[in-house]
């Protein structure tokens, strides 16, 4: 098992919670989230926060933004800030490569520049990885040359293998 390095975990209050949950159910337009009675901490990881929903890490916190991790994504399902790539993109996506303007075929007419984004693949609408985006999401649909999405979290990263023990 890979090791992710985890620092200052802390168990959140209620309130916490209940902020931490309105912000990404708001951001991703998820109807339920964590539910009643769970026990939510967060920790310092070397390049975000994660956020542990009993003793399983489902969220991050990037540049102060709280949003799901990939496993959170796979749980509870967004309709919202998703960005679909074609098949030839999975591979370098899946090895946390940058997400190319060419490559995505379907992008949140809603996304601006700096918003957490999540990606998934054309055939089997399947959370791959979460990113920043670089431009806007009518930029990413006109599938605009150059970078597109700074990959922060994907399945095959420390994070995710964290969550395989």
């Amino acid at each position: 098992m890979s090791e992710i390095r985890i620092r200052k975990r802390h168990r959140l209050r209620e309130k916490e919670v209940r902020v931490l949950e309105d912000e990404i159910k708001q951001r991703l337009g998820i109807e339920q989230l964590f539910g009643q009675n769970v026990a939510v901490d967060r920790a310092e990881g070397p390049e975000f926060d994660v956020i542990y929903v009993n003793n399983e890490i489902l969220g991050l916190v990037y540049e102060d933004k709280a949003f799901l991790s990939v496993r959170g994504l796979l749980k509870y399902p967004a309709s919202k800030y998703g960005i679909t790539v074609d098949m030839g993109a999975v591979p370098f996506v899946t090895k946390g490569a940058d997400i190319m303007g060419p490559g995505i075929t379907d992008a949140d007419p809603e996304i601006v520049p700096g918003d957490l984004v999540w990606i998934k693949d054309v055939k089997n609408g399947v959370p791959l990885a979460v990113g920043q985006a670089l431009i806007s999401g009518e930029q990413m649909s006109s599938k605009s040359p150059g970078k597109a999405i700074k990959n922060i979290h994907h399945v095959t990263d420390k994070l995710w293998k964290a969550g395989e023990d």
